[in-house]
């Protein structure tokens, strides 16, 4: 089968769709397939990396050179709407692939649709976030849970998020492309039952497809940055700290804890309170195979988040190192942590649900071992041998869909 992956970024970008779309696009050529990916030119010129089989090609994108329209110095985004040069060079792109099913990621799609026809490719979107919905993509509304979307609410939050005039085009662009992407789509593959529910793709044809894991890399050979972790155990926190990702509450809470140890933050720290803070190390970005090792050092992974995540691979990643994991009972994370079993779930927001929840891990090695031992069971549910072939399942779905067959 030939298949073209749409993703507006792509590897050596760090992130996890990038990574999976890379996973995945590896793990389809292994099986047979032919495929190919189509990303955005980002602004450091990342040279794609070679072999895999797999060929990317970087396209163009006007909106980027119109000023003000930048959402992030370090990659570019597709808009919720098309780009002319984005479809131009797709369309270019097709007439040379010829695929046979477009397995879109992102908002890179709806550059895609102007093109898309019954008669051509099956189209398959894989739901990493909320952004068939949501403007920022995150369905939180001020600091809490949304409760769904509406066009003067989404304006509002979506200014908050970009800035005043960026969020009221992308709110009304979201709201616009959402019922063509319905109508095009052949199968919605959501990340989790929180994004099928949130995004409220029961009616469409749809398979709940999650993210799948490899064996965790190896770092490199005596890198410096490994010097740098405590010599000690730690608790280890990997992300952006953020008062939505629940930096605050993790602050407070490794506050409220007896005699512990480091606490050990990964990831752009946002909270100035947190660095310099007596216990806490906070090393900003690292690259993702010393982040691992990292999640093999600690004691265990916390992960209190706010916001209803969409899926939790870095829960995933702790359980297939072997580590407990202490998450939000929110969004895609009850999907991944098995709550007394491979870790503990917890109220979002709660300091004190928090640091009981990490205190009784510190004071109990045993439960540890054992939570350990079932996150890595756990995560054997997640291995690429038993997820891709659902994906491939869900092509075939979605060719029979665009046939019109019964099958479908």
């Amino acid at each position: 089968m030939r298949v073209l992956m749409l993703a507006q970024s792509y590897a050596p970008i760090v992130g996890g769709v990038e990574r999976m779309v890379e996973d995945l696009s590896l793990e389809l050529g292994r099986r047979g397939h032919r495929v190919s990916v189509a990303t955005l030119r980002q602004p450091a010129g990342e040279a794609p990396p070679p072999g895999g089989g797999v060929e990317v090609h970087t396209i163009g994108s006007m909106v980027h050179r119109v000023p003000g329209m930048h959402l992030d110095a370090e990659r570019h985004h597709a808009p919720p709407l098309p780009d002319l040069e984005t479809t131009r060079e797709l369309r270019r792109l097709l007439r040379s692939e010829r695929p046979d099913v477009i397995h879109a990621h992102n908002w890179l799609v709806n550059s895609y649709l102007p093109l898309d026809r019954r008669s051509g490719p099956a189209l398959v979107l894989s739901m990493h976030d909320y952004g068939l919905v949501c403007a920022t993509k995150r369905f939180l509304n001020r600091g809490s849970d949304c409760t769904g979307p509406r066009v003067g609410k989404c304006v509002r939050c979506a200014g908050d998020y970009y800035g005043r005039l960026k969020g009221a085009g992308v709110a009304v662009g979201t709201r616009l492309a959402e019922p063509r992407l319905r109508r095009a789509v052949d199968v919605f593959l959501p990340v989790s039952t929180a994004v099928r529910d949130r995004c409220g793709v029961e009616g469409e044809l749809h398979r709940i497809v999650p993210n799948f894991i490899r064996e965790l890399p190896a770092p490199a050979e005596r890198d410096p940055r490994l010097d740098a972790l405590p010599p000690e155990p730690f608790i280890l926190y990997i992300g952006d700290v953020t008062i939505d990702k629940g930096g605050g509450q993790l602050i407070e809470a490794y506050k409220a804890l007896e005699n512990p140890p480091p606490l050990v933050l990964i990831g752009r720290c946002y909270l100035k309170e947190a660095e310099g803070m007596p216990g806490v190390h906070a090393f900003g970005r690292m690259p993702h195979a010393v982040a691992i090792e990292a999640l093999r050092r600690s004691l265990f992974s916390v992960i209190p988040s706010l916001l209803p995540e969409t899926f939790g691979l870095a829960a995933l990643e702790a359980a297939a190192a072997g580590r407990p994991v202490v998450a939000s009972r929110i969004g895609g994370l009850t999907d991944v942590v098995v709550d007394g079993e491979t870790g503990f779930l917890i109220l979002p927001g709660s300091r004190d649900d928090l640091a009981a929840a990490m205190q009784r891990l510190l004071d109990d090695e045993p439960l540890r071992t054992r939570m350990g031992k079932a996150g890595r069971r756990r995560a054997g549910e997640f291995g690429p041998e038993a997820i891709v072939p659902r994906f491939e399942e869900a092509y075939e779905l979605a060719l029979a869909a665009r046939r019109g067959s019964p099958a479908a």
